[in-house]
């Protein structure tokens, strides 16, 4: 922060010299300085996931093919192929993926609380953000910069991680992997990730705009971009119409189907069996659709933050 209190003043009228926030790209480097533990931390949880993905991938055949490394007689580095209790290569492999889905799911809510509270509400709140404003600054290129950056990170980092999560998981046996309508599984695999994490930002920064607090803004970020994942995951199965099979008697759908409605009827003295439901061959159309919602609700959150931004300024 104290980058910003230092930079020199502009040399000119509008063309401002040194290496402070009014140069190109400065204020860029301000934001990335400002914020580098929180960029740090991010880069190795990046690296720590990716790292843990190779090496899930490398157990997958084993996994799949239900083996664990175990030795007879028991060895000091393998346990009893007798002992039930071993924890066995497939256990391991499926609860890793598990991991990896559930924190590629929730990024959005770290982002969202950052973003109010450290990113805009703790900034406004210090007043460092109306001192950049007095160096050749503007609140537009401000708010552009500290939004850009991050958007850049998340979109880059989930953007890595979401091929290499459906790399990892094979062939993607649901034993091992989960469902695809599995709600983690779903966001994990697909763009949605990446516009989920794209929301929570802007719904973070608008909140810190709106509060102009550190702390309360976090909480607004975090609780709104909770709201909208519920919305999502609840509603899910909407954002596409489904398939429809009816058939007498009554019959089974297969595993990989998302069974949205089941009734049974009778009609003209014959059990009719209704069902609607999701084929997997649906993952695209309900990513597609999902991910364009969250990108207009990031769009929106972002377009009234520079307009709150503006009304704001004397």
């Amino acid at each position: 922060m104290t980058a910003l209190g230092t930079a020199p003043a502009p040399a000119g009228p509008g063309r401002p010299s040194g290496p402070g926030p009014g140069r190109p790209g400065g204020l860029v480097r301000t934001v990335a300085r400002t914020h580098r533990t929180a960029l740090a931390l991010t880069l190795v949880a990046l690296a720590t996931a990716t790292a843990a993905l190779i090496w899930l991938h490398s157990l997958g055949d084993e996994a799949r093919a239900g083996n664990s490394a175990c030795a007879t007689p028991p060895t000091d580095r393998l346990p009893s192929c007798a002992a039930v209790e071993a924890i066995t290569v497939d256990e391991t492999y499926a609860s890793g993926l598990a991991v990896i889905a559930t924190v590629l799911s929730w990024v959005m809510f770290p982002a969202a609380a950052w973003a109010g509270g450290a990113l805009i509400g703790r900034e406004l709140e210090s007043g460092t953000a109306e001192l950049a404003w007095t160096q050749s600054v503007t609140p537009a290129r401000w708010l552009a910069a500290k939004l850009g950056a991050p958007a850049a990170l998340l979109t880059a980092g989930t953007g890595v991680l979401v091929p290499v999560n459906v790399w990892a998981r094979g062939d993607g046996n649901p034993n091992l992997t989960g469902d695809w309508y599995y709600p983690d599984v779903f966001v994990s695999t697909g763009p949605v990730a990446v516009a989920h994490a794209l929301a929570g930002l802007a719904l973070g920064a608008l909140a810190g705009l709106v509060w102009r607090r550190a702390l309360p803004a976090a909480g607004v970020g975090l609780a709104a971009s909770l709201l909208l994942h519920s919305l999502l995951e609840r509603h899910r199965e909407d954002l596409w119409p489904p398939v429809t099979r009816t058939e007498a008697g009554s019959f089974e759908l297969p595993r990989s189907a998302l069974q949205v409605a089941w009734s049974d009827s009778p009609r003209h003295g014959v059990p009719l069996t209704r069902a609607d439901f999701h084929p997997e061959s649906h993952f695209w159309p309900l990513q597609y659709v999902e991910s364009g919602l969250l990108l207009v609700v990031a769009a929106t959150a972002t377009a009234a933050a520079f307009v709150l931004l503006a009304r704001r300024l004397p």
